[in-house]
């Protein structure tokens, strides 16, 4: 029992400091000046009124902004644009693909042969493996990319293997990246899957 109350008187010397201290932080907090000075609420309301609007701000911008990680894209950072889709245009969408990890992720690509533009596949040898096929594709004559053998960790990489028309509701989503991980891999991906971008920085 005296261990019990000397561990508590203990501790109670050990936060008196603190609890001295309060009344002065307090008064702090409430707009003084400066220590043991009498407390000044208009400069606390002050100060909320600038911070509070500036956090609001963040709270709504922020969570709308994406940060883009690929080099593939030429831009840092992108927010959501309402309208339709055009030729060019960041667009935003889940990837769900072994080489992208266990989980889905979030990326963005660029819209670069849209529905009724022809989408043409040329296969050849591939200059980096003899024993496989690489694929070149070609929107309306214009190349868009072609495809590698593999990615950086050696994982032999399979093509999209689809050519023609692009049908109804479906995007060849691309980079100007030599080693970009989109339609080139992924296929066509549906228009309601993605989400038009607008480039920030």
């Amino acid at each position: 029992m005296l261990r019990l109350v000397s561990a508590l008187l203990e501790a109670l010397r050990a936060v008196m400091p603190w609890l001295r201290g309060l009344p002065r932080q307090a008064a702090m907090a409430l707009g003084a000046p400066g220590p043991d000075l009498e407390s000044r609420p208009e400069r606390l309301w002050l100060a909320l009124a600038i911070i509070l609007p500036i956090a609001l701000a963040a709270a709504l911008v922020l969570p709308r902004i994406t940060l883009v990680m690929s080099p593939s894209i030429d831009a840092w950072a992108v927010r959501e644009a309402p309208g339709a889709i055009r030729r060019g245009d960041y667009v935003r969408f889940v990837l769900r693909h072994p080489i992208a990890g266990p989980a889905p992720v979030s990326v963005t690509k660029l819209a670069l042969c849209l529905p009724g533009d022809r989408l043409t596949k040329i296969e050849m040898p591939s200059r980096l493996d003899p024993s496989a096929m690489d694929a070149r594709y070609f929107c309306n004559g214009r190349l868009l990319g072609t495809t590698l053998p593999r990615d950086h960790n050696g994982i032999p990489l399979a093509h999209m293997m689809w050519s023609g028309v692009v049908p109804p509701g479906m995007i060849y989503v691309g980079s100007h990246h030599p080693r970009g991980f989109d339609s080139r891999y992924i296929g066509l991906v549906s228009v309601a899957a993605l989400t038009r971008m607008a480039p920030i920085l």
